[in-house]
Formats: structure tokens, C-alpha cells, sequence
């Protein structure tokens, strides 16, 4: 239940013009009823009140779908007109009524008329409010120095500091935090008030005080966002017209009426789709339930604020109940029964449940709808090829798409080029090309543009493309802000296996093996081989594979390019083999589609499940991951319909194929809340059996759409329509591979059999289900570890395009607060090691394992992991690998292993080598944060330094998520 009907806080003005505000005792008409609040004042009775309130409680109790909607409208009115019915037979000539009565008598009513879960919901929500008053009347008797100034107002004017909105504000931001003291914040910051601070600054003044005590207590992120949200409700509620000011409470009557005013205003500035204004917006706004604005850290409100709320002139005008309706409305736009499925879409999103990539929260019911994160290409090899690639790259990332071009089949340096007689400058100059435009065209200036290009290791320019990254040599043919990554075939990780020879070719002398991979790809590779050895091809150059593989770690190491992902895993295992071959992967990895020059645009759209809001009591509730998972597929399969395509090719692509990519956030959360290290078998057990489940209700929920929907156009022949799913492509790899070359746990849990048939006769909504993005920005929004990542450091300063914030593990806080060894020393001694705890002597052994930080985890558990979740998964993971000590010996040993475990792909490679950073400056408490640029040395020397960690505090730093 969330609202107390016919009370508002006396101490937040609102326009008196506003039909929602408190109106004067003295307007109210001869024998009306009348209300007396419990501060004393009366208002007019109304039971527009009472009925958004008992509107609240069936919907959170029933859902908000059609037929419970249709229910809940005519339940509410009659019960309604019960209630004031019963009060106007009491007083027919008016009167005062307490508004505890009627609370009571709504109550009651409920109770007479067989609504006992709502009535309980009703009571057990009075409960709460009661403690919030009883909380902040404590903080109100606080010994506190108020100044006695003035505070200048938005409209120029200057009113007495009002001591009674302080207090109220600040209690119900300390509200149910356990360790946070009112008060402390209050004292802090009333020492920095003057005569005419402005009310922005005496927000401000609340959010800083309240900041500083983030690394004596975590729970105070979640207080200085309660503080923020004060100064983010006026800003809103202002430009919408709606109040002037609203403190926490009563958002309880504001939300309900600023969404149409909302909707409407958005509409004015041409900034939403008027399709939205045909929404039944008196019931979706009784749907948002504004508590879920407490849930937030201050990282993930001022994130959202920052960067994703809409905005006119610099005012944000959206508050996080509207802005995740405004999501769940965009994707339901298309629905038989849109508001109900906008209601439970809005549930998922706004509890974390679940959260939308981005560009879908960016963009979703707005009048460009591009809601898809990764678009991949192929380059073909031709002029008008190219920069047509170019020109398509420039307008995907307008729109906030994240960027994979395929760059294999552009002609080799010193090519012969038979139109002109000539010879080819090669790729690089055209990335070059590639790598200014994504700076150039900065995603609608909201981040900057992102694309990687991926080469296959047989490509005579490969070595070239190794130091693309590199600071030295002709800046002409380097691309220092442009992602790079190696398609790696089976048959060169063999040859280095085995210490033999390899051959690279130029693509315009052997074109067919851009298009092949397995043993079709061997056979025709060796085959070429032995043509050049004849001297039938040239070019071509022989290199031993071992010397290669290690230019490649060693460029990996200096420049932290190209990732390492491998080509024949990701076109073996893909359900689409009979539909064209995977050329590449996207900007972070984790998405393997086919693509085809000028013909197909691979589109992605993701989603990310919070895994550690699935653990409840220790254990990963099974049932509620299954629903979440069903309404995350359908939202994500909605978004391909819905999204605005800036390019032909990428519409008829995701058209056709309908893939989606459905992955988890939260992990190393989740294992904090069971008590598993992560470095330990039971991690890698529970990342085994959490994906397994998390892909059996995604394949389920996609085999239900295709029921519903029916079945994306390219699904007969696929390994879906074979009964083959991603469990079973293993045996194809290893059968392509050579079983001595693969290790991959196969061993399942769940009925597969089943699901098997089911998908064989009834089909599949989506050609791809699953991908694990990095979640980079979704997981601050939510407050959880991003992705798949063990913990970075549990304690340090973030930076990113928000600012900086102090980020400390609460886990390892109230673990040690529990053992009575939380105290000042300990921050500093943690500031002092980098946020690691091994080094200090008189935290448990047990709390040392448990809060290993990313570079004290081994990399072999890193890989165990992900294997384990490969085998689950149609598409990849953004996998990040972190070494501590880092040489050439570890980093061979570390990508040669997720190869033979059945990796798809790499991401970044985090190399810590044997010395460490610089330490913090304990005396003025800043924190270390990581430096900038990756380490330069030559491999073996293992250089001391450590590469910045773009996923997570670089501020230019934007993932697919």
C-alpha cells in the first residue's frame, strides 16, 4: 500500500491554484465535511483521496492487468462511495472528521467486503507511516543550531529557513536506515548556511554532509539519494506545474497527477510520442509506487538524473517512478492489453528486478524509439562499399547504437587493385576513417561513439592492426579511440598448441575464407597453403603461430587491444549457422549474429536480469527468476517492433531474426548474500546452475511467444527447429575442434528434454536469447556489481560522467561491524591497501576469502566460471579477465585455457603487475583511484602499473549497457 488518504505534509507549500493542494479552511462551502490532520489544520473532504489510495493497495495486491483493471475501477468507486456515504449519514450537516477515521473506516470497509489481502496490505502500511511520524518527531527534538536567515526561493523571494521541512526531509531520508544518524547530518550542514542561500544550495548543503558519511556507513548512499531527490522532485514538480516543492510523503498524492501532466507536457515539447497520451493514465498513475524511489544509491539517482531523465532547457522534468512508467509505456505501445502489460513492465524495471539496456531507457516512448544496443557489419571490399559502411557506422551511432564492424574482407597492403592497376594502402587507413567518425558523431552528444573492429588472424595486415593502439610509430595509421579485437580461428590456436607455421593471406586472393569456419575453413585454409607454397597465391607471408599469438598478448598487455574472440566457436555453436556465418562480434563482445555486406546489419537488443534480487534467504528463488525472466523476454522481444531503425539493413536484419539478448547483473552480489567466495568451486557451481536456470526459462518464454506470436521467419533450419539448443551445440564444437581440444562441463539439472520438444513443434519467438553485456551504467542505476565481475575494490572512489563518488563494499562493512571491527583505522587501512583486505592482520581469514577483490581472485576461476555459463548461452559474455602479477607466462596460460574451455570471447584484459600504485593520501582521506592509460612495456617485463578499468571508472567509458 502506498498512500494515506486526505493528508499532505503541512510543511511543503504548494499553489493554492493547484486543485491538489491544501485549500483554506475558509473556502470550504457551508456544511461540508471537513478534515482535521494531525498537525491540527483542516481541509476539505474529499474522496478523490480515498480512492487512490484504495486503487494503490488492489493493485499491488492484484496487478494491473485488463481484466483485474476493469475489476479493480468498479471495486474502488463503490467502496468509495461507501466510505463517504458512511461519514455524510453521520454528519448530514457537515462536520469535522479526523483523518484517522477515516482510515479506520476504509479499513473496515475493506474488511466487510471481503477485501482482507488488500485490508492487511492497508494496515500494515499504516504501521509504517506511523514509525516514519515517530521518527520524526525524535529527529525534531534533535540539539540542533538552526541558523535564523533566509532562504531564497526559486521566484526571487526570501522565506524564513523552515526548520520543520529540514527536519521532516532528513528524517524520512534516514527512514528504516539502520547506523544513520539525522542529526549528524543536520549539525554538518547548518555550519555551511548563510543569510540568502538559495534552496538549491541548502539541498546541496544536505546532500554533501550526508556524502561524507558514505565511507563510514554505506547505508548513507542510500540517504544522501533521498536528500537528492528533494531537490529532483522540485525541479519536476515545478516545471510540470504540479507543486512547488514535495517532501517523500507526499509524492503519495503528487505522482498520481504529475504523470498526465507529464505525458502531456512531454508531448507540447515534441519530446514523447502523443501515442502515449492514449494510455489510461489515471490508472497507471495509481500504479506507481513512489517507496521504490528510496531504493536508489546516490550513484544510481545521479546517474539517472545526469544522463537519462528528459529535459528541457537543463530542467529535468522526469522523476524515477514517471521516467521507468515512460519505459515500460514505450514497450507496451504495441500490446493488446497495453496498460496492463505498461504496469507490469513498470513493476520489474522499477524494483530492479530487471533493467533495460541504455539506448531502450534513453529513448523508449519517445518519438525516436532506437532501443537497441549493438549493431554489427561487414565490410565489403570495395570504395563505395566502404564508406557506405562508413556512412552507416555514423548514423547508428547517432542514435546511440554501440558498434562491431567486420573488416576481414577489405584487401590486404600492397594488394593488386585491377581497376586502377595498382596496389592497396590496406585496412588501416580506412580505420583510421572509422575511428574519427565515431569521434566525430558522439551518440546524439549524450556519450561518446563506440565501435570496434574485428580482423581474422589470417589477414596479411594483421600484424598492423596489432599496434593499431600503440602511442609510437606514423599517428597516420594508428586509431587511439576506436576499439579493436582478433577473430580468431580453431585452426591458428592448433597451430600455436602445436608450434607450427602459419600463413597469412589477403582477403581478394582467397574471398571464400571469410565465409567458412570449422573443418570446412581447415580444409580450404591448408588448401591455400599449399597453393602459395606452389606460388599460385601472392601475397602471402609465413609466420610461426607461437611468435604471433605472442605479439597478440603482447599488444593485449601495452594497449589493451585487440581482445582476443574466436571465430569457430561462435559460428558452431550459433543457432543460425544455416542463415549466414558470424563475421565478428559487437563493441563489448557478447553478441555473435550473422552479418552479410549490404544485405544484413546484426541488431541486438538487451536486458539484464539483477541476480542478486533473485537470492532471497540464501537461495535463488527459482519461481520469481522465472518471472522476471517472462516479462523481460517479452519486453525485450517488443522492443524489435517498436525500435526506430536509422538504417534499411539493420530493419530487415532484426526483422527476419528477432535476436535478443538477455543476460544477468549482480553476480558477485549474489554471491555475497549466500556466503560464497569467489574464488571457490561453489561460485563456479552457482554460476552454472543460475544460468542454466536463467536460459530454460528464456528459451521457455521465447517458445511461448512463438505460441503466441509466432515464430521469427528464419527458424526452419535452424538448430532450434533440430531440437538443438545451446547445451547441445557443445558436441558440434568439439566434433569441429577435435575432443582434445576442448574441456567444457556438459552435466544439466533441469527437464531439457522436454523443453526440447516443445521448442521443435512450437517454435521460437527470437533467433538468439541470451548475450551477457557488460551492464556497466544499469548496474550503478541499480546499485549492484556490474555483470559477471568479481568485486573491484571494497573501498574507492568511482569517477564517471556524473562525477566522482566514494564506493564501499556494504557487505564486508556490516560484516565487520557484526564482528566489532569497523572503525576509523579500518577505512584508513583500507584506503591505504587499495580496498584490499588480506594485508590487514586482524580481519578473519573467512572475511578475507569472501572479499577477495578482482585481482586476488585467480584468473582460472574467472574462466571456470564463464565456461560454465557459456555452455548455456546462444550468444557470449563481455568477460573480463583480471591478472595480478602479471608476465607472459600468465597471460599465455590464461587465454590459451578460455580457448580450451570453450570460451567464445574475451573482453578486456586487466594486468596487474608485480608492484603496485601509487598509495592514497590518508591524512586528507582522498581514495586511490586507478590510473589512467593502460601499462606500456614489453610483456615479460611486467611493468608496474595498473590499466584503468573502463567498465568501471573510466568516465568516457560506455558499454553496450
Amino acid at each position: 500500500m502506498q498512500t494515506t488518504p486526505n493528508e499532505t505534509s503541512p510543511t511543503s507549500p504548494v499553489p493554492q491554484a493547484n486543485p491538489h493542494s491544501n485549500s483554506s479552511i475558509a473556502n470550504a462551502a457551508p456544511g461540508q465535511l471537513r478534515v482535521i490532520k494531525r498537525n491540527g489544520t483542516l481541509v476539505p473532504y474529499t474522496d478523490d483521496k480515498i480512492a487512490v489510495a484504495m486503487t494503490k493497495a488492489f493493485l499491488a495486491v492484484e496487478g494491473g492487468t485488463a481484466a483485474a483493471s476493469s475489476r479493480i475501477h468498479e471495486t474502488v468507486a463503490n467502496l468509495t462511495q461507501q466510505i463517504s456515504a458512511t461519514f455524510k449519514r453521520r454528519m448530514p450537516s457537515g462536520g469535522t472528521i479526523h483523518i484517522e477515521e477515516i482510515q479506520d473506516q476504509v479499513e473496515l470497509t475493506l474488511m466487510r467486503t471481503g477485501e482482507h489481502k488488500v485490508a492487511r496490505d492497508y494496515v500494515l502500511y499504516r504501521a509504517e507511516r506511523a514509525k516514519l511520524r515517530a521518527e520524526k518527531e525524535k529527529l525534531s527534538q534533535a540539539n540542533v543550531d538552526f541558523p535564523e536567515i533566509n532562504v531564497l526561493q526559486p521566484d526571487g523571494s526570501l522565506q524564513p529557513l523552515d526548520v520543520m521541512r529540514l527536519h521532516t526531509v532528513v528524517s524520512e531520508a534516514c527512514a528504516g536506515l539502520k547506523d544513520v544518524d539525522g542529526e549528524a547530518i543536520l549539525k554538518e550542514a547548518m555550519r555551511n548556511l548563510y543569510e540568502g542561500v538559495s534552496a538549491e544550495d541548502l539541498n546541496t548543503s544536505l546532500v554533501i554532509s550526508a556524502r561524507t558519511l558514505v565511507e563510514k556507513e554505506p547505508n548513507y548512499t542510500y540517504a544522501t539519494a533521498r536528500l537528492l531527490m528533494d531537490k529532483l522532485r522540485a525541479e519536476a514538480l515545478a516545471f510540470l506545474d504540479v507543486a512547488t516543492q514535495a517532501t517523500s510523503a507526499e509524492m503519495e498524492m503528487f505522482y498520481p497527477n504529475a504523470l498526465p501532466a507529464y505525458i502531456s507536457r512531454g508531448i507540447e515539447l515534441e519530446l514523447l510520442d502523443p501515442a502515449l497520451a492514449d494510455f489510461d493514465l489515471q490508472l497507471l498513475g495509481a500504479a506507481l509506487i513512489p517507496e521504490r524511489d528510496q531504493q536508489f544509491t546516490y550513484l544510481g539517482l545521479q546517474t539517472l538524473y545526469d544522463r537519462y531523465f528528459l529535459h528541457s532547457d537543463g530542467t529535468r522534468f522526469e522523476l524515477p517512478q514517471i521516467f521507468f512508467m515512460r519505459v515500460a509505456m514505450g514497450l507496451a505501445m504495441r500490446e493488446d492489453d497495453k496498460n496492463g502489460r505498461a504496469i507490469e513492465f513498470y513493476r520489474l524495471l522499477s524494483s530492479f528486478d530487471y533493467m533495460s539496456s541504455t539506448p531502450t531507457l534513453f529513448n523508449a516512448g519517445t518519438l525516436r524509439p532506437q532501443l537497441s544496443s549493438c549493431y554489427l557489419t561487414s565490410v565489403p571490399d570495395d570504395l563505395h562499399g566502404i564508406y557506405g559502411a562508413i556512412q552507416d557506422n555514423a548514423m547508428l551511432s547517432k542514435w546511440a547504437g554501440g558498434l562491431g564492424n567486420d573488416w576481414t574482407p577489405v584487401r590486404a597492403l600492397g594488394s593488386y587493385i585491377k581497376g586502377t592497376n595498382g596496389k592497396s594502402q590496406g585496412v588501416v587507413p580506412f580505420l583510421k576513417v572509422a575511428n574519427d567518425t565515431a569521434v566525430a558523431v558522439n551518440q546524439g552528444g549524450k556519450r561518446k561513439g563506440a565501435v570496434c573492429a574485428y580482423l581474422e588472424s589470417w589477414h596479411l595486415d594483421i600484424e598492423e592492426f596489432l599496434e593499431l593502439r600503440k602511442n609510437t610509430g606514423d599517428d597516420r595509421r594508428r586509431t587511439h579511440d576506436m576499439n579493436t579485437a582478433n577473430w580468431v580461428p580453431d585452426l591458428f590456436m592448433k597451430r600455436v598448441f602445436e608450434d607450427k607455421e602459419w600463413t597469412l593471406f589477403t582477403p581478394s586472393t582467397v574471398p571464400d575464407l571469410h565465409d567458412l569456419f570449422g573443418l570446412a575453413f581447415e580444409e580450404r585454409y591448408e588448401h591455400y597453403e599449399r597453393e602459395a607454397a606452389a606460388g599460385n597465391i601472392k601475397p602471402f607471408k609465413k609466420v610461426r603461430a607461437v611468435d604471433l599469438w605472442r605479439k597478440m598478448l603482447g599488444m593485449l598487455f601495452e594497449t589493451g587491444h585487440p581482445w582476443i574472440t574466436f571465430k569457430d566457436a561462435c559460428n558452431l555453436r550459433s543457432p543460425q549457422q544455416h542463415a549466414g556465418v558470424v563475421h565478428s562480434s559487437n563493441l563489448c563482445t557478447e553478441i555473435t549474429l550473422n552479418t552479410k555486406a549490404n544485405e544484413e546489419i546484426a541488431v541486438c537488443n538487451l536486458g539484464s536480469i539483477n541476480l542478486a534480487q533473485h537470492v532471497v534467504d540464501g537461495k535463488l528463488d527459482q519461481e520469481k527468476l522465472q518471472r522476471s525472466v517472462d516479462t523481460a523476454v517479452r519486453m525485450l522481444d517488443n522492443v524489435i517492433d517498436i525500435n526506430y531503425y536509422s538504417v534499411d539493413t539493420a530493419r530487415n536484419s532484426n526483422l527476419r531474426h528477432r535476436p535478443v539478448g538477455l543476460g544477468i547483473m549482480g553476480f558477485q552480489d549474489a554471491l555475497y548474500k549466500m556466503r560464497i567466495p569467489y574464488s571457490s568451486a561453489a561460485a563456479v557451481e552457482f554460476a552454472d546452475r543460475s544460468m542454466e536456470a536463467v536460459s530454460y526459462y528464456a528459451i521457455s518464454a521465447s517458445s511461448a511467444l512463438a505460441s503466441e506470436r509466432g515464430s521469427y521467419s528464419t527458424f526452419e533450419g535452424s538448430l532450434w527447429s533440430q531440437g538443438v539448443l545451446p547445451i547441445d551445440s557443445i558436441q558440434l564444437l568439439a566434433k569441429n575442434r577435435g575432443e582434445q581440444f576442448i574441456e567444457q562441463d556438459q552435466t544439466t539439472t533441469l527437464d531439457w528434454d522436454t523443453l526440447r520438444n516443445t521448442v521443435k513443434t512450437q517454435g521460437m519467438r527470437n533467433s538468439n536469447v541470451m548475450a551477457i553485456a557488460p551492464t556497466a551504467t544499469i548496474a550503478n542505476i541499480t546499485g549492484v556489481s556490474q555483470s559477471i565481475e568479481p568485486t573491484y575494490q571494497n573501498l574507492y572512489v568511482k569517477s564517471n560522467l556524473s562525477g566522482e563518488f566514494t564506493v564501499v563494499n556494504p557487505y564486508l562493512v556490516h560484516d565487520l561491524k557484526d564482528r566489532g571491527l569497523w572503525d576509523s583505522v579500518m577505512v584508513n587501512d583500507l584506503k591505504y591497501y587499495e580496498g584490499s583486505v588480506f594485508k590487514i592482520d586482524r580481519i578473519p581469514d573467512d572475511l578475507k576469502l569472501l572479499y577477495a577483490t578482482a585481482f586476488e581472485v585467480e584468473p582460472r576461476w574467472i574462466v571456470d566460471a564463464a565456461s560454465r555459463r557459456q555452455k548455456w548461452i546462444d550468444q557470449a559474455q563481455s568477460l573480463n579477465l583480471y591478472i595480478s602479477g602479471a608476465n607472459g607466462k600468465k597471460l599465455d596460460i590464461t587465454y590459451r585455457m578460455a580457448w580450451y574451455r570453450g570460451l567464445k570471447t574475451t573482453y578486456y584484459l586487466r594486468a596487474l603487475a608485480a608492484t603496485t600504485t601509487e598509495k592514497s593520501t590518508i591524512d586528507t582521506g582522498s581514495l586511490n583511484a586507478v590510473s589512467s592509460g593502460a601499462p606500456a612495456a614489453n610483456i615479460s617485463a611486467g611493468p608496474a602499473d595498473v590499466p584503468k578499468a573502463c567498465s568501471l571508472d573510466d568516465p568516457d567509458c560506455e558499454a553496450c549497457q
